[in-house]
């Protein structure tokens, strides 16, 4: 497939040539389609899909001009937030949910407290979030007995009634608004929730019944996806004024013809109640461990005709959301043309909990890609601009203060980033028990009773930049029941963050500093036919990278940097390589005459992708003087991997600890680091590495694995909002330790290392390797989910086995 254009296709049904063009036509005349029409859209192939699109993107072109934006896409910068992972529900290709069991191992709560939905919030509140996306499964109280004891004992009468607590919580203490997407409501319900939510949204996914009774099928069991009833909930939402997001979901077994009764039935509960704000068109994505695991993902051109038939369905007025992190961003252009104008919600902090396995774009990302494709990218709130500009008739007046300090003129968000609003007042239709005072509810901690150790980790989690250096320090030193709860808290702050996945990628060292002209002299060294023959046999064992570092012996020309980087590209041009430490990039700038910048553009023609941020122990001169005088000075370091960044390149970031720093240099190294990410946004990952041969403890006598678990769980407090993802360093602590730091914070393992079949001793960690099945034991073992990911936590198309 070519971007902008999809691949020919057989007709599935046969339609005649013409039947397509002349529901088009029908279209452009104003005449409102039917099923039948519909259903002859989605079939589209070849030219007659080029067509549809052309008439999606004219109609969706249009509707922005209507709307006062031409040119214009949006989406929300939100949290998602999951309430709870228990549901009454038994979808087959849901990994959302837990069962209590499964809680227990993981050491998960059956809700997340107050304490926690805040620290959540106010994070994505520091970095600019205006919506906090509550999703959660539908009334687990009806079907585990766990969830109903935990509403009891916190004096919630039902799971829904906690949902308006926490909604007004947020709103109360951040200014944020919240989204409700708590599954299938009464109409009673959802009267008592609007005040709490300028907007709410339940997928229809499907009318189709057979998915719904047929013993197999997908919604088989699942007592909240009986068509009728979502489209009833979809109905009395429409009656109560309540601004709603919707779809379809498409490739779970439905049939063309469901997809066009689905698109229908919602497009005439809209034309009764003005009340959708927007229509998801979500493709299908399988998932491991799940009754569909083995189901294709739903096709591209079926895809791409389902979003372009619900733009003629809609017409020009309703937004068509695709959600970007279920796509290939190659194939972004192509769902644009189909008439999208919606990307949906998009978090800087938070996964996607409900496709764990999909990371997010960046939303600087997004915006070039929504460019490259001629639209500018702005940011809305979670109603959609005509709702907020009608706040009198859609929204709540208990809300009203809130919308208002949150959106601009046009009804989209505002550029600043607000400040937290006084508490909101409630309408008189504040649900009973704890959801009226949700700030004092019983599982809100007596800060009285905790230890100076556990009111900093409460505080850290919340606001990480709230901590002085001396605090931060006190973290590091925790031993016992303290290291307990600061460890508990940043696992925590992993797991409503980036989630519940333990990634990996698969890849091979290549140490340059081995790197000789006339070729392999000794043990460890290689020439260009060697590095050659190594990628391709990584390439072949299936590795996705290749890192190559380590400075060039004084001898060998400079140039080789690129000639070693060119020969990998050329043997596998697939292969990602991650190449050169900012000492290395110096060695050639300086030599080769190229200057820092020269040096950067010339690694990138030559075909290196990211770059590795080692090459520093900590970002402090008197430890560089001690341990690595050898390393490049502090200042030199921080300009090339800043320069890096600007370049264009994505990089790790390491701490070499348990040495002679401090524990104070520690922080700094920390905060140097991410004051840098501030500044570029170039760090993907952070690696705290024991350094080799020292193994000293901050505290003396605490074991070497608490002094790991400290590490890892300050790392992930004051790095969160920030960095990512942290790194273990198993190939340094062991497998065993490992595991343990996954608890701690940790939520990705590194590279397998593998040693290849092609001069293995050319790797600087040759002996080490961590195969995918034994990553995967790991994940196992912890209850979570495992992710193969490329070297910038992107998703595999198909990950090589």
């Amino acid at each position: 497939m070519t971007t902008g254009s999809v691949e020919p296709q057989v007709t599935p049904r046969g339609l005649p040539q013409t039947a397509v063009r002349d529901v088009l036509a029908r279209a452009a005349a104003g005449a409102p389609l039917d099923a039948d029409d519909t259903e002859v859209l989605l079939a589209a192939t070849d030219h007659d899909l080029e067509a549809l699109l052309d008439a999606a993107a004219a109609v969706r072109d249009a509707g922005l001009v209507h709307a006062g934006r031409p040119a214009v896409l949006t989406y929300s910068r939100k949290v998602f937030v999951p309430l709870t992972t228990l549901c009454r529900d038994r979808c087959h290709y849901c990994v959302f949910v837990d069962t209590p069991g499964q809680l227990l191992k993981k050491n998960k709560p059956a809700y997340m407290s107050p304490e926690q939905v805040l620290a959540v919030v106010r994070q994505g509140q520091a970095l600019g979030c205006k919506e906090a996306l509550l999703t959660l499964g539908d009334r687990p109280e009806d079907r585990w007995p766990e969830a109903r004891a935990w509403l009891d004992e916190h004096g919630y009468a039902s799971t829904l009634e906690y949902v308006g607590a926490i909604a007004r919580l947020i709103t109360a203490e951040t200014g944020m608004l919240a989204h409700l997407n708590p599954g299938v409501m009464s109409a009673e319900e959802l009267r008592v929730l609007r005040p709490t939510a300028p907007s709410m949204g339940m997928m229809l996914e499907t009318t189709s019944t057979r998915l719904f009774l047929e013993p197999g099928q997908v919604h088989f069991g699942s007592p909240d996806k009986d068509p009728a009833l979502r489209l009833a909930v979809i109905e009395n939402a429409g009656r109560l004024r309540i601004p709603f997001t919707t779809g379809i979901l498409v490739g779970i077994g439905e049939t063309l013809r469901d997809r066009a009764e689905s698109l229908i039935a919602l497009r005439d509960l809209h034309e009764r109640y003005g009340h959708v704000q927007e229509v998801i068109v979500q493709n299908f994505r399988a998932k491991p461990h799940t009754a569909m695991q083995g189901v294709a993902d739903a096709d591209l051109r079926e895809y791409v005709a389902a979003v372009a038939a619900a733009r003629l369905v809609f017409g020009p007025r309703m937004r068509i959301q695709v959600p970007p992190n279920l796509s290939d961003p190659a194939e972004f252009d192509l769902l644009i043309r189909a008439g999208a104008d919606d990307w949906g919600g998009v978090s800087p902090l938070t996964a996607d909990h409900v496709n764990p396995e999909r990371p997010w774009p960046q939303i600087d990302e997004l915006a070039r890609l929504t460019a490259h494709a001629g639209y500018a990218l702005r940011e809305r709130l979670t109603a959609h601009p005509e709702f907020v500009r009608d706040a009198a008739e859609w929204i709540d007046p208990a809300l009203h203060p809130a919308v208002s300090a949150l959106a601009d003129a046009d009804g989209l968000a505002v550029d600043v980033r607000p400040s937290p609003l006084p508490p909101v007042q409630n309408s008189g239709d504040t649900p009973s028990g704890g959801a009226a005072t949700a700030p004092d509810a019983p599982d809100l901690l007596n800060s009285a009773q905790l230890s100076e150790v556990r009111r900093l980790v409460e505080r850290a989690a919340g606001d990480p930049l709230a901590l002085d250096d001396a605090e931060w320090e006190t973290l590091l030193r925790a031993t016992g029941s303290d290291l307990g709860a600061l460890t508990a808290t940043a696992d925590d702050v992993r797991r409503y963050t980036v989630g519940e996945t333990v990634s990996l990628v698969i890849n091979r060292n290549l140490t340059s500093t081995g790197y000789r002209a006339a070729g392999r002299d000794g043990a460890g060294t290689f020439g260009l036919a060697d590095a050659a023959a190594i990628a391709a046999d990584a390439a072949s064992l299936g590795a996705t990278e290749l890192c190559i570092q380590g400075r060039l012996p004084d001898e060998e020309d400079p140039q080789a940097y690129l000639e070693i980087v060119r020969a990998a590209k050329g043997a596998a041009g697939d292969l990602h390589v991650h190449a050169y430490r900012p000492q290395d990039v110096w060695d050639l700038a300086e030599r080769a005459g190229l200057g820092l910048e020269g040096a950067l553009g010339a690694l990138r023609a030559a075909g290196v992708d990211t770059v590795p941020g080692t090459g520093v122990k900590v970002l402090s001169e008197r430890v560089r003087a001690l341990v690595a005088p050898g390393d490049l000075e502090i200042d030199r370091w921080t300009e090339g991997i800043t320069a890096a960044h600007r370049a264009g390149f994505r990089s790790t970031s390491v701490l070499f600890y348990g040495h002679v720093e401090t524990a104070r240099e520690r922080i700094a190294h920390l905060r140097a680091l991410r004051g840098i990410q501030d500044s570029t946004g170039g760090f993907t990952e952070f690696v705290p590495i024991p350094l080799p041969g020292y193994g000293t403890p901050l505290v003396p006598g605490r074991p070497r694995s608490d002094e790991h678990r400290a590490m890892v769980a300050v790392s992930r407090l004051l790095l969160s909002g920030s960095i990512p993802h942290i790194q273990i360093p198993w190939t340094r602590v062991g497998r065993g330790v490992a595991s343990e730091l996954l608890r701690a914070g940790g939520d990705d393992l590194g590279g397998s290392l593998l040693d290849g079949r092609v001069l293995p001793d050319t790797g600087i960690e040759q002996g080490l390797e961590l195969p995918v099945a034994d990553a995967e034991r790991i994940a196992a073992r912890l209850f979570r989910p495992f992710r193969q990911r490329t070297t910038d936590y992107r998703t595999l198309r198909q990950a090589p086995r």
